[in-house]
């Protein structure tokens, strides 16, 4: 089964098979938080990549509190899986939650995860 491999034979991105932390979602981490079960590996995934595309469809309303409310659940979730770019664009959004090149930056990180997700998941 090749989602038993998440660690050792992951897929590669746009931007070419990276060092752990310069994927969508660090392996490594998710690993550790997981304590190596690959099974729930792929159950937290997918479940984090439901959770933000919910949190993605909130930014988009337009009231500040929330969308600050959206990105730093959106924060908390990522960093709980190893999605570091999606933490680190969620806290800019969650300082500036009116700013739509950061929105779209933090969307364009989320459907790049996603998509990263659903390759593991394959």
């Amino acid at each position: 089964m090749a989602a038993l491999n998440i660690a050792f034979d992951s897929p590669e991105t746009a931007l070419g098979h990276l060092h752990s932390r310069g994927r969508p979602i660090d392996l490594v981490h998710l690993a550790t938080q997981t304590m190596g079960d690959k099974a729930l590996e792929l159950e937290v995934l997918q479940i984090f990549a439901r959770q933000s595309r919910q949190i993605v469809k909130e930014l988009m309303i337009e009231d500040t509190q929330v969308r600050k409310a959206a990105a730093h659940r959106l924060r908390g979730a990522a960093l709980a899986v190893g999605a570091f770019t999606v933490a680190d664009v969620a806290a800019s959004a969650e300082h500036q939650p009116n700013d739509a090149e950061t929105l779209a930056a933090l969307s364009s990180a989320v459907l790049d995860t996603e998509i990263f997700i659903l390759k593991l998941c394959r």
